[in-house]
């Protein structure tokens, strides 16, 4: 079980090519905060990276910067440039007929490519917002990173058959190389993220332990024993990684799995209540109303009904 594909895959994390971005002379664009984690990979020139707060962070060609959800963040060609706000209207234009979206002055100097990710929002696995504050990336310090980056410019620079599911999975593929980068930079940072706690070996067995097999009935006894260490040591372990015992974190990832479903499929509640191990509809139901607010069928309801352009994740 590879636990962390295993909480992409539910969570619904998927990317996708926001705007080609090509700027010359003096030019300068505020993005507001958005739910969505945004990646800017720079194919060309140079940008510079301003979050409130912070000092503007130079981003050179074949570099890459990912801001965590919520980031409010501007994108300019100096330290000292105004910004003005996203022009949606020829976003929209761009997005519909895949142009680039031209900013400052002729002849463009510096290319972005402006990405996005999303997460499930019925998915309370926090994968994003582990990464705290902008991971920004150079052409030097990861090889693979760099091949990725090269690959997308090369599919956007000359489409062909198959382009837009190509750039899709590339997407994709640039976000587990992100979180490689971010794993390796953390050796030590365990508490309270997500992502930190696979740096934790006994965390992480337990967790894959427990994604692979939501439905069996463990104990912190047993998920001890099936990882070889004492109860008192995954215990204090897994609270450290993750502020919660496995317990908890089971129940969770148990109402994330019942979530999707119940949106997603026309599976009957029976069935999905023994699928993420509960012995009985009845419990199943007690437990998920304390987790979502509503009982199985209303959330089912509900949610189908709010869920939009969000596609059905599962067949």
């Amino acid at each position: 079980m590879d636990v962390l594909a295993e909480a992409l895959r539910v969570s619904g994390a998927r990317g996708a090519l926001g705007v080609v971005l090509k700027a010359g002379g003096s030019w300068g664009l505020w993005l507001d905060s958005s739910p969505a984690a945004a990646l800017h990979v720079v194919s060309r020139g140079t940008m510079w990276l301003h979050v409130p707060g912070g000092k503007p962070l130079e981003v050179q060609a074949g570099d890459a910067v990912l801001l965590a959800p919520g980031t409010a963040h501007g994108i300019a060609g100096g330290t000292r440039t105004a910004m003005g706000s996203c022009d949606r209207e020829a976003t929209a234009q761009a997005l519909t007929d895949g142009t680039a979206l031209h900013l400052g002055s002729a002849p463009a100097e510096t290319e972005v490519l402006v990405l996005r990710y999303e997460q499930d929002p019925e998915v309370s696995t926090p994968v994003f917002t582990s990464l705290v504050g902008p991971v920004h990336v150079t052409s030097r310090e990861n090889t693979r990173l760099s091949m990725v980056v090269s690959l997308l410019t090369a599919e956007l620079a000359d489409p062909q058959t198959g382009t837009t599911a190509a750039v899709n999975s590339i997407v994709d593929l640039l976000l587990v190389q992100f979180v490689r980068v971010w794993l390796a930079r953390h050796p030590e940072s365990h508490s309270g993220s997500w992502l930190g706690a696979l740096r934790d070996p006994v965390v992480r067995d337990a967790l894959e332990r427990l994604h692979a097999r939501p439905e069996h009935p463990w104990t912190t006894e047993s998920l001890a024993t099936a990882t070889a260490v004492s109860r008192t040591t995954l215990s204090r372990r897994f609270r450290s990684a993750l502020g919660q015992t496995p317990g908890a974190y089971l129940t969770q990832w148990r109402m994330d799995l019942a979530s999707v479903r119940l949106r997603d499929t026309d599976e009957p509640v029976e069935s999905i209540s023994g699928a993420v191990g509960y012995a009985s509809p009845h419990a199943f139901s007690r437990a998920f109303r304390r987790a979502r607010g509503a009982p199985p069928g209303e959330y089912r309801v509900r949610v189908r009904a709010e869920a939009g352009a969000w596609p059905r994740l599962l067949p």
